[in-house]
Protein backbone atom coordinates (compact mmCIF):
# COMPACT_ATOMS: atom_id res chain seq x y z
CA UNK A 1 0.00 0.00 0.00
CA UNK A 2 0.91 3.39 -0.36
CA UNK A 3 0.18 5.15 3.24
CA UNK A 4 -0.47 9.13 3.47
CA UNK A 5 -0.22 10.20 7.21
CA UNK A 6 -1.53 13.54 8.03
CA UNK A 7 -0.68 14.45 12.10
CA UNK A 8 0.25 17.66 13.49
CA UNK A 9 3.45 15.79 15.42
CA UNK A 10 5.91 13.93 14.39
CA UNK A 11 9.73 13.08 15.95
CA UNK A 12 11.35 14.61 16.79
CA UNK A 13 9.15 16.76 18.09
CA UNK A 14 8.29 16.60 21.53
CA UNK A 15 4.77 15.82 22.18
CA UNK A 16 3.38 12.58 23.22
CA UNK A 17 1.77 11.45 20.12
CA UNK A 18 5.26 12.50 18.13
CA UNK A 19 7.29 9.70 19.16
CA UNK A 20 3.88 6.97 18.14
CA UNK A 21 3.66 8.09 15.21
CA UNK A 22 7.24 7.84 13.90
CA UNK A 23 7.65 4.31 15.42
CA UNK A 24 3.96 3.43 13.75
CA UNK A 25 5.14 4.61 10.24
CA UNK A 26 8.41 2.92 10.79
CA UNK A 27 6.84 -0.08 11.11
CA UNK A 28 4.48 0.16 8.88
CA UNK A 29 7.37 0.65 6.58
CA UNK A 30 9.14 -2.38 7.20
CA UNK A 31 6.36 -4.22 6.78
CA UNK A 32 6.60 -3.13 3.06
CA UNK A 33 4.14 -0.12 2.89
CA UNK A 34 5.14 3.04 1.65
CA UNK A 35 4.63 5.40 3.98
CA UNK A 36 5.01 9.11 3.53
CA UNK A 37 3.51 11.34 6.64
CA UNK A 38 3.47 15.10 6.45
CA UNK A 39 3.68 17.15 10.00
CA UNK A 40 4.17 20.47 11.25
CA UNK A 41 8.13 21.45 11.88
CA UNK A 42 8.76 20.89 15.52
CA UNK A 43 6.89 23.12 17.90
CA UNK A 44 5.42 21.29 20.73
CA UNK A 45 5.04 22.11 23.65
CA UNK A 46 6.17 25.33 23.87
CA UNK A 47 4.87 27.01 20.73
CA UNK A 48 8.53 27.72 19.23
CA UNK A 49 9.79 26.32 16.47
CA UNK A 50 12.89 24.21 17.32
CA UNK A 51 16.25 25.81 15.87
CA UNK A 52 16.68 24.37 12.85
CA UNK A 53 13.26 24.49 11.77
CA UNK A 54 12.63 28.11 11.44
CA UNK A 55 13.07 29.14 8.04
CA UNK A 56 10.33 28.79 5.98
CA UNK A 57 9.67 26.06 3.68
CA UNK A 58 8.92 22.68 2.74
CA UNK A 59 11.56 19.99 4.36
CA UNK A 60 11.49 16.98 2.64
CA UNK A 61 13.52 14.05 4.02
CA UNK A 62 13.70 10.57 4.29
CA UNK A 63 13.88 8.47 7.54
CA UNK A 64 14.06 4.86 8.74
CA UNK A 65 11.97 4.47 5.40
CA UNK A 66 9.88 7.04 6.00
CA UNK A 67 8.92 9.85 3.24
CA UNK A 68 8.85 12.96 6.18
CA UNK A 69 7.31 15.83 4.88
CA UNK A 70 7.46 18.75 7.53
CA UNK A 71 5.31 21.87 6.62
CA UNK A 72 6.06 25.64 8.01
CA UNK A 73 4.00 27.16 11.08
CA UNK A 74 4.96 30.31 12.90
CA UNK A 75 6.13 30.12 16.72
CA UNK A 76 3.22 31.28 19.16
CA UNK A 77 2.48 31.39 22.48
CA UNK A 78 0.90 28.25 23.54
CA UNK A 79 -1.44 29.98 26.76
CA UNK A 80 -3.58 31.82 23.92
CA UNK A 81 -6.03 30.07 22.51
CA UNK A 82 -5.97 32.29 19.61
CA UNK A 83 -2.42 32.63 18.68
CA UNK A 84 -3.00 28.20 18.86
CA UNK A 85 -5.49 28.10 16.40
CA UNK A 86 -3.78 31.09 13.74
CA UNK A 87 -1.28 28.40 13.93
CA UNK A 88 -3.54 24.95 13.27
CA UNK A 89 -5.06 27.34 10.58
CA UNK A 90 -1.18 27.70 8.48
CA UNK A 91 -0.40 23.72 8.95
CA UNK A 92 -3.91 23.08 7.75
CA UNK A 93 -3.25 25.29 4.46
CA UNK A 94 0.31 24.05 3.89
CA UNK A 95 -0.56 20.69 5.26
CA UNK A 96 -3.60 20.97 2.32
CA UNK A 97 -0.96 22.01 -0.75
CA UNK A 98 1.78 19.59 0.60
CA UNK A 99 -0.31 16.56 0.14
CA UNK A 100 -1.44 17.48 -3.45
CA UNK A 101 1.88 16.22 -4.85
CA UNK A 102 1.48 12.82 -2.76
CA UNK A 103 0.60 9.79 -4.58
CA UNK A 104 -1.24 7.35 -2.27
CA UNK A 105 -3.71 4.93 -1.97
CA UNK A 106 -5.31 5.18 1.27
CA UNK A 107 -5.33 8.50 4.18
CA UNK A 108 -4.96 8.18 7.73
CA UNK A 109 -5.42 11.81 9.74
CA UNK A 110 -5.18 12.54 13.18
CA UNK A 111 -8.13 14.68 15.26
CA UNK A 112 -8.80 16.90 16.72
CA UNK A 113 -10.46 18.21 13.26
CA UNK A 114 -9.62 21.59 14.48
CA UNK A 115 -5.91 21.12 13.22
CA UNK A 116 -6.34 18.76 10.36
CA UNK A 117 -10.05 19.43 8.60
CA UNK A 118 -8.52 21.11 5.56
CA UNK A 119 -5.95 18.61 4.81
CA UNK A 120 -8.82 15.61 4.88
CA UNK A 121 -11.58 17.62 3.16
CA UNK A 122 -9.09 18.31 0.29
CA UNK A 123 -6.97 15.20 0.48
CA UNK A 124 -9.15 12.67 1.35
CA UNK A 125 -12.87 13.61 0.56
CA UNK A 126 -12.25 15.97 -2.85
CA UNK A 127 -9.49 13.48 -4.11
CA UNK A 128 -12.26 10.50 -3.12
CA UNK A 129 -9.19 8.31 -1.30
CA UNK A 130 -9.96 5.80 1.53
CA UNK A 131 -9.40 7.93 5.27
CA UNK A 132 -9.36 6.11 8.78
CA UNK A 133 -9.42 9.19 11.05
CA UNK A 134 -7.46 8.59 14.09
CA UNK A 135 -9.24 10.04 17.34
CA UNK A 136 -6.87 10.96 20.40
CA UNK A 137 -9.52 12.75 22.46
CA UNK A 138 -13.51 13.13 21.79
CA UNK A 139 -14.07 17.00 21.00
CA UNK A 140 -15.27 19.07 21.59
CA UNK A 141 -16.14 17.19 25.08
CA UNK A 142 -12.36 17.32 26.20
CA UNK A 143 -12.19 21.31 25.27
CA UNK A 144 -15.46 22.04 27.05
CA UNK A 145 -14.55 19.87 30.26
CA UNK A 146 -11.32 21.93 30.51
CA UNK A 147 -12.72 25.09 29.84
CA UNK A 148 -11.25 26.10 26.88
CA UNK A 149 -14.04 25.95 24.75
CA UNK A 150 -16.72 28.72 26.47
CA UNK A 151 -17.70 30.33 23.29
CA UNK A 152 -21.41 28.64 21.86
CA UNK A 153 -19.64 29.46 18.26
CA UNK A 154 -16.82 28.01 19.03
CA UNK A 155 -17.92 24.80 20.54
CA UNK A 156 -20.39 24.39 17.33
CA UNK A 157 -17.58 24.88 14.79
CA UNK A 158 -15.74 22.45 16.74
CA UNK A 159 -18.13 20.08 16.92
CA UNK A 160 -18.84 20.33 13.15
CA UNK A 161 -15.70 19.94 11.97
CA UNK A 162 -15.03 16.60 13.77
CA UNK A 163 -18.39 15.27 12.49
CA UNK A 164 -17.04 15.97 9.20
CA UNK A 165 -14.21 14.17 9.40
CA UNK A 166 -16.03 10.96 11.40
CA UNK A 167 -18.90 10.63 8.79
CA UNK A 168 -16.98 11.21 5.79
CA UNK A 169 -14.05 8.58 6.57
CA UNK A 170 -14.53 4.81 5.55
CA UNK A 171 -13.23 3.58 9.49
CA UNK A 172 -12.52 6.08 12.58
CA UNK A 173 -9.99 4.41 14.99
CA UNK A 174 -9.84 5.22 18.51
CA UNK A 175 -7.45 4.67 20.96
CA UNK A 176 -9.48 3.25 24.36
CA UNK A 177 -12.93 1.85 24.76
CA UNK A 178 -14.53 4.97 26.42
CA UNK A 179 -14.37 6.37 23.12
CA UNK A 180 -16.84 4.22 21.13
CA UNK A 181 -19.96 5.44 22.70
CA UNK A 182 -19.51 9.33 22.66
CA UNK A 183 -18.10 9.10 18.65
CA UNK A 184 -20.97 6.45 17.66
CA UNK A 185 -23.75 9.21 19.44
CA UNK A 186 -22.59 11.66 16.83
CA UNK A 187 -23.63 9.71 14.22
CA UNK A 188 -21.05 7.03 13.62
CA UNK A 189 -22.21 3.00 13.38
CA UNK A 190 -20.44 0.77 15.24
CA UNK A 191 -19.26 -0.97 12.90
CA UNK A 192 -16.91 1.96 10.92
CA UNK A 193 -15.44 2.36 14.94
CA UNK A 194 -12.06 0.18 15.36
CA UNK A 195 -10.07 -0.28 18.71
CA UNK A 196 -6.48 0.22 18.64
CA UNK A 197 -5.09 1.03 21.76
CA UNK A 198 -1.52 3.27 21.43
CA UNK A 199 1.75 1.56 21.95
CA UNK A 200 5.64 2.11 22.97
CA UNK A 201 8.96 1.67 22.24
CA UNK A 202 9.29 -1.17 24.50
CA UNK A 203 13.09 -1.98 23.05
CA UNK A 204 13.71 1.93 24.01
CA UNK A 205 12.15 2.19 26.91
CA UNK A 206 12.73 -0.72 29.64
CA UNK A 207 13.53 -1.33 33.40
CA UNK A 208 16.95 0.26 33.70
CA UNK A 209 18.67 1.14 37.46
CA UNK A 210 17.46 3.77 39.41
CA UNK A 211 20.71 4.36 40.22
CA UNK A 212 21.94 6.00 36.76
CA UNK A 213 23.20 9.39 34.99
CA UNK A 214 19.80 11.42 35.27
CA UNK A 215 19.61 10.28 39.10
CA UNK A 216 22.69 11.01 39.63
CA UNK A 217 23.00 14.69 37.91
CA UNK A 218 19.92 15.96 40.19
CA UNK A 219 20.77 14.41 43.71
CA UNK A 220 17.76 12.18 43.28
CA UNK A 221 19.47 8.98 44.58
CA UNK A 222 18.61 7.84 47.91
CA UNK A 223 15.24 9.32 47.54
CA UNK A 224 11.91 8.30 47.16
CA UNK A 225 11.29 9.75 43.79
CA UNK A 226 7.44 10.34 42.87
CA UNK A 227 7.52 11.05 39.19
CA UNK A 228 5.22 12.88 37.05
CA UNK A 229 6.92 12.89 33.64
CA UNK A 230 5.23 14.73 30.67
CA UNK A 231 2.45 17.50 29.47
CA UNK A 232 1.86 20.12 32.41
CA UNK A 233 -0.95 21.39 31.41
CA UNK A 234 -4.73 22.15 31.96
CA UNK A 235 -6.45 18.68 32.00
CA UNK A 236 -3.94 17.19 34.82
CA UNK A 237 -5.18 18.80 37.96
CA UNK A 238 -1.13 19.04 39.32
CA UNK A 239 -2.02 21.30 41.91
CA UNK A 240 -3.20 18.47 43.74
CA UNK A 241 -0.21 16.48 43.68
CA UNK A 242 1.50 19.84 45.33
CA UNK A 243 -0.94 19.66 48.00
CA UNK A 244 -0.10 16.34 48.44
CA UNK A 245 3.13 16.84 48.49
CA UNK A 246 2.86 19.34 51.08
CA UNK A 247 1.05 16.52 53.57
CA UNK A 248 4.31 14.77 53.06
CA UNK A 249 6.86 17.66 53.19
CA UNK A 250 7.77 16.53 56.81
CA UNK A 251 9.04 13.14 55.14
CA UNK A 252 12.44 14.26 54.00
CA UNK A 253 13.30 11.18 52.08
CA UNK A 254 10.20 11.95 49.43
CA UNK A 255 10.80 13.62 46.89
CA UNK A 256 8.64 14.65 44.45
CA UNK A 257 9.62 15.40 40.91
CA UNK A 258 7.61 16.86 37.72
CA UNK A 259 10.10 16.61 34.30
CA UNK A 260 8.32 18.72 31.34
CA UNK A 261 6.61 21.44 29.96
CA UNK A 262 3.11 22.94 29.13
CA UNK A 263 0.83 25.91 29.19
CA UNK A 264 0.34 25.30 33.11
CA UNK A 265 4.30 24.62 34.28
CA UNK A 266 4.85 28.55 35.42
CA UNK A 267 1.86 28.44 37.45
CA UNK A 268 2.77 25.11 38.65
CA UNK A 269 6.43 26.58 39.48
CA UNK A 270 4.83 29.67 41.16
CA UNK A 271 2.34 28.19 43.56
CA UNK A 272 5.41 25.39 44.76
CA UNK A 273 7.75 28.49 46.03
CA UNK A 274 4.29 30.05 47.06
CA UNK A 275 3.86 26.86 49.74
CA UNK A 276 7.74 26.68 50.54
CA UNK A 277 7.65 22.99 49.28
CA UNK A 278 11.00 22.13 49.82
CA UNK A 279 10.31 18.44 48.83
CA UNK A 280 9.19 19.64 45.11
CA UNK A 281 11.80 19.68 41.93
CA UNK A 282 11.12 20.86 38.35
CA UNK A 283 12.64 20.00 35.11
CA UNK A 284 12.41 20.59 31.44
CA UNK A 285 11.43 18.26 28.81
CA UNK A 286 14.36 15.90 28.45
CA UNK A 287 15.45 14.33 25.10
CA UNK A 288 13.91 11.10 24.11
CA UNK A 289 16.98 9.13 24.43
CA UNK A 290 17.15 10.14 27.86
CA UNK A 291 13.36 9.16 28.71
CA UNK A 292 14.15 5.51 29.95
CA UNK A 293 16.52 7.26 32.71
CA UNK A 294 14.00 9.55 33.69
CA UNK A 295 11.37 7.09 34.24
CA UNK A 296 14.01 4.70 35.59
CA UNK A 297 14.34 7.50 38.53
CA UNK A 298 11.03 6.55 39.85
CA UNK A 299 10.02 4.59 42.32
CA UNK A 300 6.37 5.41 41.62
CA UNK A 301 5.10 6.93 38.21
CA UNK A 302 1.91 9.34 38.59
CA UNK A 303 -0.88 9.74 35.77
CA UNK A 304 -3.09 12.38 36.88
CA UNK A 305 -6.46 13.85 35.14
CA UNK A 306 -8.67 15.81 36.66
CA UNK A 307 -12.65 15.10 37.44
CA UNK A 308 -14.69 13.80 34.10
CA UNK A 309 -11.52 13.80 31.45
CA UNK A 310 -10.26 11.00 32.62
CA UNK A 311 -13.85 9.09 31.40
CA UNK A 312 -12.60 10.95 27.59
CA UNK A 313 -9.12 10.28 28.24
CA UNK A 314 -6.16 7.48 27.59
CA UNK A 315 -2.74 9.24 28.22
CA UNK A 316 0.15 7.56 26.03
CA UNK A 317 2.37 8.28 29.20
CA UNK A 318 0.34 5.10 30.87
CA UNK A 319 2.69 2.44 28.25
CA UNK A 320 5.56 4.50 28.81
CA UNK A 321 5.67 4.05 32.38
CA UNK A 322 4.42 0.41 31.90
CA UNK A 323 7.26 -0.39 29.98
CA UNK A 324 9.65 1.28 32.13
CA UNK A 325 8.67 -1.84 34.56
CA UNK A 326 7.50 1.03 37.85
CA UNK A 327 4.70 1.00 39.91
CA UNK A 328 1.75 3.55 38.55
CA UNK A 329 -0.49 5.87 40.88
CA UNK A 330 -3.17 6.87 39.29
CA UNK A 331 -5.63 9.96 39.96
CA UNK A 332 -8.40 9.39 37.79
CA UNK A 333 -11.83 8.44 37.51
CA UNK A 334 -13.16 5.33 38.40
CA UNK A 335 -13.81 3.24 35.63
CA UNK A 336 -11.90 5.39 32.78
CA UNK A 337 -9.93 3.51 30.96
CA UNK A 338 -6.99 4.16 32.62
CA UNK A 339 -8.21 3.32 35.87
CA UNK A 340 -9.70 -0.06 34.05
CA UNK A 341 -5.75 -0.47 32.38
CA UNK A 342 -3.92 0.06 35.87
CA UNK A 343 -6.21 -2.71 37.44
CA UNK A 344 -6.46 -5.07 34.42
CA UNK A 345 -2.58 -4.83 34.31
CA UNK A 346 -2.22 -5.28 37.74
CA UNK A 347 0.76 -2.41 37.97
CA UNK A 348 0.10 0.03 40.42
CA UNK A 349 -2.86 1.59 42.83
CA UNK A 350 -6.17 4.00 41.55
CA UNK A 351 -7.08 6.80 43.75
CA UNK A 352 -9.39 9.32 43.23
CA UNK A 353 -8.59 12.29 41.24
CA UNK A 354 -8.36 15.81 42.63
CA UNK A 355 -8.02 14.21 46.29
CA UNK A 356 -4.75 14.46 48.01
CA UNK A 357 -5.33 12.61 50.88
CA UNK A 358 -6.06 9.39 49.22
CA UNK A 359 -2.76 10.09 46.77
CA UNK A 360 -0.79 10.88 50.42
CA UNK A 361 -1.44 7.72 51.53
CA UNK A 362 -0.95 5.30 48.71
CA UNK A 363 2.27 7.35 48.23
CA UNK A 364 3.27 6.22 52.23
CA UNK A 365 1.56 3.05 51.30
CA UNK A 366 3.95 2.33 48.72
CA UNK A 367 7.17 3.49 50.07
CA UNK A 368 6.40 1.05 52.83
CA UNK A 369 6.70 -2.24 50.53
CA UNK A 370 9.09 -2.71 48.52
CA UNK A 371 8.02 -5.99 47.27
CA UNK A 372 4.53 -4.60 46.73
CA UNK A 373 6.41 -1.81 44.11
CA UNK A 374 8.31 -4.33 42.58
CA UNK A 375 5.25 -6.71 41.62
CA UNK A 376 3.61 -3.92 40.14
CA UNK A 377 6.57 -3.18 38.18
CA UNK A 378 7.18 -6.42 37.06
CA UNK A 379 3.66 -7.23 35.90
CA UNK A 380 3.57 -3.59 34.12
CA UNK A 381 6.44 -4.51 31.83
CA UNK A 382 5.15 -8.03 30.96
CA UNK A 383 1.88 -6.75 30.31
CA UNK A 384 3.60 -3.64 28.04
CA UNK A 385 5.51 -6.10 26.03
CA UNK A 386 2.42 -8.44 25.74
CA UNK A 387 0.05 -6.06 24.32
CA UNK A 388 1.60 -2.40 23.64
CA UNK A 389 4.41 -3.37 21.26
CA UNK A 390 4.87 -1.04 17.85
CA UNK A 391 5.13 -4.26 15.75
CA UNK A 392 1.31 -5.20 17.46
CA UNK A 393 -0.24 -1.69 16.53
CA UNK A 394 1.10 -1.25 13.11
CA UNK A 395 -0.07 -5.37 12.31
CA UNK A 396 -3.58 -3.96 13.64
CA UNK A 397 -3.32 -0.44 11.43
CA UNK A 398 -2.21 -2.51 8.41
CA UNK A 399 -5.39 -4.81 8.82
CA UNK A 400 -7.44 -1.64 9.20
CA UNK A 401 -6.03 -0.10 6.20
CA UNK A 402 -6.85 -2.66 4.22
CA UNK A 403 -10.19 -3.36 5.01
CA UNK A 404 -10.38 0.46 3.82
CA UNK A 405 -9.01 -0.04 0.46
CA UNK A 406 -11.65 -3.04 0.43
CA UNK A 407 -9.62 -5.96 0.84
CA UNK A 408 -11.26 -7.66 3.64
Amino acid sequence: MRILMVTLLYSPDSGPSAPLFGMLCESLALRGHQVTVIAAVPHYPSGRVQNGFRQWGVRHSYERGVNVVRVPVPSIRRSSLVQRLVQFACFQVAAAFGGLTQSYDVLVVTNPAVETWLPFAVLGTLRRKPTVFSVHDVYPDVGINLGIFRHKAIINAVAGLERFCLSRSRYVRVLSHSFIEPVASLGISQEKISLIYDWVDTGLIKPLPKDNRFAQEHQLVGQFVVLYAGNIGLSQGLEHVLTAAELLKDQTAITFVFVGDGAGRELLISQAAKRNLGNVRFFPFQPRPRLPQVLATADVSLITLKTGVGTASLPSKSFSILASGRPILASVDEGSDTWKLVQRSEAGICVPPEDPGALATAIEQLRNNASLCKRFGEKGREYALQNHSPQTAAAKFEHLLLAALGGH
